[in-house]
């Protein structure tokens, strides 16, 4: 690939420099101006209806559907109902039958008549889309939770899946760790079935087009609906009902041990932790769980899944509505934060900067997580929430070491000249990251998130996985962030490092014919493709690889004419869609970095990128953007990560400016 760029390039980004340098600086002020006393950093992280939906059935579940949050909850409802009477899984999507039924479900609970305007517009709409009949599993463990259907319509969770050993080919930890503190609570709910019986006016009877008992099978998303006698799903519907049955036994031998060890399980996951998994889903069938295991309502231990869940409450005053977070975000946002700052300059130096860098160095996490259960190595990644100690990841892990090696270089010994402790805490921190990093790389090269060769496909065929996040396997995009922790750490390619080798080969693999590379984490192919160009462009891939090329030329081909890019979280279900959607300042930035990496700073492309996101910048220097980017499961649950659109552009035009800069200089040290 040719660096060459003319002279009409290299006075256009002359021209366009001033503007870069004003607008770095002015997001710069704009982050300081976020900044927590502590020294950390924490944005809203929004997603979609149902959490809303959700915080409301399990309100009514424990008698408080009448509380002002339980409105609060419901005038948001209201708020962000879709043109077609549904409610979408991100800004602009389609209504979906899981979050609408949720949503017409929770508004009824709280007093809404079904003869309103916005009630009939989404009963319409449920119809239309098959009626309550196509809702998923976890759907049904709600109808169920509040009468409107019986837990034989659920699929079985059985609580004795607890006492299965690791080496059993299905067991607590050979699901995903997000699934993982799912089914333990969700286990003693199925086990228990709890119940609060409603009036029947206050049901949601007229949803159903058919009888729970001839409702469609649950499968995940993408699953073949005839997938033959011999075959997982089969298996699997088999076992299903062989529980079931056993659930109706008047003596079951294995289910009073059972219990007592999935709530063992789950008591002790929540130490270190905003809950188990710090995540909204756990927290709340964790408080379900021990409500029906009996324990009354002061228990110290249905009050601490209370608090935990009411930490995620968001409430706005000015218009008296309230919105729940699925989780809290503050070591994501803290470090790439700092990295944001490096990329201008900034270092250690400034206090700011040092009281960052000592938050984040504060929240390593020390101790063995449930990732000790599959592989034996030093405890030294970081996790995605205040408190989660039992689930560090690489994602975050792999960015901690970036953010604290921007801001404390090896080679600017200048840095730590105020502060030589904060230099031996930042390289021993490092160390002991990259070598959980190493002990976590899976066999095929790449990386998952939370554990190591958690990749059972088979799993992906049981009832309950239609959340379509079943198992933890490699991707590009975090396999990627670690090659390019990798790069700053000075390990390159060819360097004879044989897990940077294994996981080039595992990302030449993964790569699309189209020249693209699947986005787990972000969406889509956008986040993909950029991520893994970033980090091939850390570890020095030469720029003329082919895997390289093709990747650039993917994302030059669907650069938009305004200068921008943007892709729709749609192509998760049509990939037809790659590369296409609302330009956005998040997903622009992610197409520029690696672009920039690869020295195409001059690039008529880069320029009208870079222009895009000055023009787009608001006179604070932050960004506006309403678009979903991250994904959670695909397919299943987007988000809206409130700081995505404020850090990823700054890195982008800071990134940009620097090279400008060096190119410069370097141009008058020829002369």
């Amino acid at each position: 690939m040719t660096l060459f760029h003319s002279s009409r390039d290299e006075n256009l980004a002359a021209e366009l420099f001033p503007s870069v340098q004003e607008a770095v600086l002015r997001s710069q002020n704009w982050f300081f101006s976020q900044q927590k006393e502590d020294g950390h950093w924490c944005a809203e992280l929004e997603g979609d209806s149902l959490l809303q939906s959700e915080m409301i059935i399990l309100l009514t579940f424990l008698g408080q559907e009448n509380t002002p949050l339980a409105q609060k909850l419901g005038k948001q409802l209201i708020q962000t109902q879709g043109p077609d009477g549904g409610w979408p899984m991100y800004t602009g999507g389609e209504m979906t039958i899981n979050n609408t039924v949720k949503a017409y479900f929770a508004l009824k609970l709280i007093g809404h008549s079904p003869s309103c305007d916005f009630m009939q517009r989404a009963r319409a709409a449920i119809l239309k889309a098959g009626g309550a009949d196509k809702v998923n599993s976890f759907t049904r463990f709600y109808l169920a939770l509040l009468g409107q259907i019986s837990y034989d319509f659920c699929p079985a969770v059985p609580a004795e899946m607890i006492l299965l050993p690791k080496w059993f080919p299905v067991n607590i930890y050979s699901v995903s760790s997000w699934t993982r503190t799912i089914i333990v609570p969700l286990s003693i709910v199925s086990a228990l079935r709890p119940c609060r019986s409603l009036p029947a006016e206050r049901g949601i009877r007229e949803l159903f087009i058919r009888e729970p008992k001839d409702w469609p099978p649950l499968r995940a998303p993408g699953k073949p609906e005839n997938p033959g006698f011999f075959s997982w799903d089969t298996f699997f519907r088999t076992l299903d009902y062989c529980l079931k049955w056993y659930q109706k036994l008047p003596w079951k031998p294995t289910r009073k041990t059972a219990l007592q060890n999935a709530e063992k399980w789950l008591w002790e996951h929540c130490q270190n932790s905003d809950g188990p998994g710090a995540i909204q889903p756990p927290i709340m069938w964790g408080l379900v769980a021990m409500t029906a295991l009996g324990y009354p309502e002061n228990h110290e231990k249905v009050q601490y899944f209370y608090h935990e869940l009411m930490k995620l409450v968001l409430e706005n005053p000015e218009e008296n509505t309230a919105r729940m977070q699925p989780c809290r975000s503050p070591v994501w946002d803290t470090i790439i934060t700092l990295r944001a700052l490096a990329a201008g300059g900034l270092r250690a130096d400034r206090p700011e900067i040092s009281r960052a860098a000592q938050w984040v160095l504060d929240q390593q996490v020390l101790r063995p997580g449930d990732w000790s259960k599959t592989i034996n190595a030093e405890p030294g990644g970081w996790c995605f929430e205040y408190h989660n100690d039992f689930y560090p990841d690489t994602d975050d892990t792999a960015m901690s070491i970036m953010a604290l090696r921007g801001v404390c270089p090896e080679n600017e010994k200048e840095t730590f000249q105020a502060d030589e402790n904060l230099k031996n805490r930042v390289d021993t921190a490092i160390q002991k990251a990259m070598r959980w990093l190493r002990a976590m790389q899976n066999s095929d090269g790449g990386w998952g998130a939370f554990d190591r060769n958690n990749h059972m496909e088979f799993l992906t065929h049981v009832p309950f996985a239609d959340h379509n996040a079943m198992t933890d396997p490699s991707t590009p995009d975090l396999t990627a962030r670690i090659l390019e922790a990798m790069g700053h750490l000075g390990i390159y390619y060819h360097s004879g490092d044989r897990w940077l080798d294994q996981s080039i080969m595992y990302l030449r693999k993964n790569q699309r014919a189209d020249g693209s590379w699947f986005g787990r984490w972000g969406v889509n192919y956008i986040y993909g493709t950029g991520e893994t160009l970033a980090g091939m462009a850390a570890v020095r891939v030469p720029a003329d690889d082919p895997a390289v090329v093709a990747g650039i030329h993917w994302l030059l081909a669907h650069q938009q004419s305004c200068g921008g890019w943007g892709e729709t979280p749609h192509t998760y279900e049509d990939i037809s869609l790659r590369g296409t959607g609302t330009p956005t300042a998040s997903q622009t930035a992610w197409a520029l970095l690696p672009l920039i990496a690869f020295g195409l700073e001059h690039h008529p492309a880069v320029l009208a990128g870079i222009r895009w996101l000055i023009q787009h910048q608001n006179s604070d220097g932050s960004w506006t953007q309403k678009e979903f980017t991250g994904t959670g499961f695909p397919a299943v649950f987007y988000l809206r990560y409130h700081y995505y659109h404020q850090y990823f552009p700054l890195m982008a035009i800071s990134r940009w400016m620097t090279k400008i800069q060096e190119s410069s200089e370097l141009s008058k040290h020829e002369k």
